[in-house]
């Protein structure tokens, strides 16, 4: 009798934990601005991400930071056929690569990839697992491209080397096995607005043909942070108004520049004759508007191009499939949008 008595004790402390716990997240999840997911919350809570000092931290730390980050937040990495880090050669630049095969013996599809960090962080190796998971689900070999960081290397040097990389990939698929027919562009932030800024160069400078543009979370209007989502999320979200503001400074100096089409994908006088696109934002995502303001801009122009918002979700989940579950379900989204681009350029 005693022992039931204590186990039905413990049964109720064990219930009362788990209600009290319930209830403490659902705490953390809840916004004036709605609901965020229960793992993101707990992430932000959990990591002190809700709450970071408003004191810049030196860039070697940032870029330290981002890469631990990452490496914490990504699952498992993805098995490839083949992984070899190469050097992207055009027009005086070298730009380093890591090209991702996912199969051996037949000339396939290419993505290439530019990765986050505001301009000033992140590399090929902080967004390994994220090009694994994109090439084995889309089937296509992905170029990874490490270009030139702020504020060694302020605009237009990235834009550079991301235009340098792309006309690299298309010059050298016979090299690569790589189809030169069917080319996309991808990239995550910082990266997305690298994405969206080539393909305009292409157009412009009669380059590349790209047959698609999937840009997750991109940063494409560095000449004004007014809007909705920049109010609402200033702070308190990973991603905050000031880090932003901060990146602009050090990778656009000049005030001048950050109206320029290829910093400010948004402010291009014509979005006509563009690839058709995939925007993916987060909901509690300072970026958000504008990158849905870009899909718009695009349809308006002609453009097939659709914004798909995942609510709950901050800046940077897509990187995230060990934590969070709709990071899979985004990549799984971006894979079906670039195979079905590539398979209409057959």
């Amino acid at each position: 009798m005693k022992l039931k008595r204590v186990l039905a004790g413990i049964v109720i402390v064990i219930a009362l934990l788990g209600v009290g716990g319930y209830l403490l997240v659902r705490s953390w999840s809840e916004t004036p601005y709605g609901r965020l997911d229960s793992r993101v919350a707990v992430y932000l809570k959990l990591t002190g991400a809700d709450r970071r000092p408003t004191r810049e931290i030196p860039i070697p730390v940032s870029r330290k930071r981002l890469e631990e980050r990452a490496s914490f937040a990504s699952g498992t990495p993805v098995a490839m056929a083949s992984v070899k880090d190469m050097t992207a050669q055009d027009g005086g630049l070298s730009v380093p690569v890591r090209v991702y095969w996912p199969e051996q013996g037949e000339t396939l599809p290419v993505v290439v990839f530019y990765h986050g960090g505001g301009w000033v962080q992140g590399s090929r190796n902080s967004h390994d697992p994220l090009c694994r998971i994109l090439a084995k689900k889309s089937g296509a070999i992905v170029v990874s491209v490490d270009y030139r960081l702020a504020p060694e290397n302020p605009f237009p040097a990235a834009a550079d080397d991301a235009y340098a990389a792309l006309r690299w990939v298309s010059e050298k698929g016979r090299e690569l096995k790589a189809d030169t027919d069917r080319i996309a562009v991808a990239g995550d932030s910082a990266g997305g607005n690298l994405a969206a800024v080539v393909c305009l160069m292409a157009r412009d400078k009669k380059g590349p043909a790209v047959a698609f543009q999937a840009l997750i979370y991109p940063g494409v209007n560095s000449a004004s942070l007014d809007t909705e989502s920049y109010r609402n999320f200033a702070e308190g979200f990973m991603l905050r108004k000031a880090d932003v503001e901060r990146f602009i400074r050090l990778y656009l100096p000049n005030v001048k520049d950050r109206s320029n089409p290829y910093a400010s994908p948004l402010l291009a006088k014509s979005h006509a004759n563009l690839p058709p696109a995939l925007v993916i934002t987060a909901g509690f995502d300072p970026l958000r508007d504008e990158g849905e303001a870009y899909a718009k801009r695009l349809r308006d122009a002609g453009v097939p191009a659709r914004a798909v918002r995942y609510p709950g979700m901050i800046h940077a989940f897509v990187s995230a499939d060990r934590l969070i579950p709709q990071a899979g379900k985004a990549t799984d989204e971006i894979a079906a949008a670039l195979r079905g681009a590539f398979s209409s350029k057959r």
